[in-house]
């Protein structure tokens, strides 16, 4: 059985942050997480990955503010967003790739806006 669930979105203003979780449930070898996320009208673009060995990839956009972790026990990959800008406004999803397949989970809205 496939999950990933994410959560933190929301409604906040410029300057704020959010935290964002992905809970992921899969039972295959996982060798990258990854954070995309999507506005209207645009397509779907990577924000921040982070593979088993902890090596970490970062959209230039968003280098200095947001931060991609994950903890193995809670099997939880999070998104630390920090000085929002509206830009920033998106569906926001994560990912898990494996050596077969690559899984998303639903989304989760974030939009700032003052």
């Amino acid at each position: 059985q496939v999950r990933l669930v994410e959560s933190g979105g929301g409604l906040v203003q410029p300057g704020d942050s959010l935290r964002l979780s992905c809970e992921v449930s899969i039972m295959e070898y996982i060798y990258e997480y990854g954070w995309y996320r999507q506005a209207p009208g645009n397509q779907r673009e990577v924000v921040a990955t982070i593979s088993n060995t902890g090596a970490i990839n970062s959209a230039d956009s968003v280098k200095g503010r947001f931060t991609i972790s994950r903890d193995n026990a809670k099997n939880t990959v999070f998104l630390q967003m920090n000085s929002l800008k509206p830009e920033d406004t998106a569906v926001y999803y994560c990912d898990a790739r494996t050596f077969a397949h690559t899984y998303w989970g639903q989304g989760t809205q974030v939009t700032v806006s003052s």
